[in-house]
């Protein structure tokens, strides 16, 4: 390395930031986004992990990067930054997104979705694969596409009908359809092994304690399985009656209706001389 070049080098290292953490040294790069570790090895030498000081030291053992070269300024300066390595935290579930339910545990959706984005979820996609109608049982089904920030693709399908959703759901299938297809596609991201709330039937029914759009926590009246299916089918059965009264109803209505048609016929018919 010329006279020259160790000149521009050392011009260029004076903007660059240093960090000291332990016995290591980090330099940020000039954009601030990356920072090159600079180690140490005795007896005056230095290595640094960038590319530059890699391709140098092959032609020049003596050769040093502006990384380098910005390290002995701050050390000589003494106005290195100090820093300590932060403990790198897992993903991990909240207990908070967890039910227990008849001693059984569900995750709700927002639980998998917050652990989804620790595991660097990078975006879903959903696709609507049928929409639901008379010819198919009124089922929608979509398809849920997983993408990470480390390429990794995770997919699966969610149906929903008037069948496995409750009365308020059954207006938005495709919408609850396109929950479940996410949360089905989420639990295998998220190597999650139980089953997500949003995928039981009459889930505003049985989910007990429910977080709020605020994030609190809501207290639903009834928390338990059994009753809420219990009501749900008196419901449904008290529908079907009234159903069937109101049948009867308009059948014998109209039986009546046309007696009194026919009987002023019959009245003002003249009588035989």
């Amino acid at each position: 390395m010329t006279v020259k070049e160790l000149q521009k080098r050392n011009e260029k290292s004076q903007s660059l930031r240093v960090l000291q953490a332990d016995e290591s040294f980090f330099v940020e790069s000039a954009e601030g986004m990356v920072l090159y570790k600079v180690i140490h090895e005795g007896e005056g030498k230095y290595a640094c992990s960038c590319g530059d000081y890699n391709r140098g030291i092959k032609q020049d053992q003596s050769f040093r990067c502006k990384h380098i070269l910005a390290v002995l300024n701050s050390i000589s300066a003494g106005d290195a930054e100090y820093a300590e390595f932060l403990e790198k935290s897992k993903p991990k579930l909240d207990d908070r997104f967890i039910r227990e339910i008849e001693n059984r545990e569900f995750v709700v959706y927002a639980g998998l979705l917050d652990l989804a984005h620790q595991k660097k979820l990078n975006k879903i996609e959903v696709e609507i694969l049928q929409y639901p109608s008379y010819e198919y049982g009124n089922t929608a089904v979509c398809k849920a596409v997983d993408y990470t920030g480390f390429g990794e693709v995770f997919s699966d399908v969610g149906d929903a009908n008037p069948l496995n959703c409750n009365a308020k759901i059954a207006k938005h299938l495709i919408r609850m359809a396109s929950t479940r297809a996410k949360a089905r596609a989420l639990r295998d991201l998220t190597n999650i092994g139980m089953t997500c709330l949003e995928e039981l039937g009459d889930l505003d029914e049985v989910i007990g304690d429910e977080i709020g759009d605020n994030g609190r926590m809501r207290r639903n009246r009834k928390p338990r399985m059994e009753q809420a299916f219990k009501e749900t089918r008196e419901n449904k059965q008290d529908t079907h009656d009234k159903q069937d009264k109101q049948d009867k109803q308009e059948k014998q209505d109209k039986i009546e209706a046309k007696e009194e048609s026919v009987k002023p016929e019959i009245e003002n018919k003249p009588e035989p001389q």
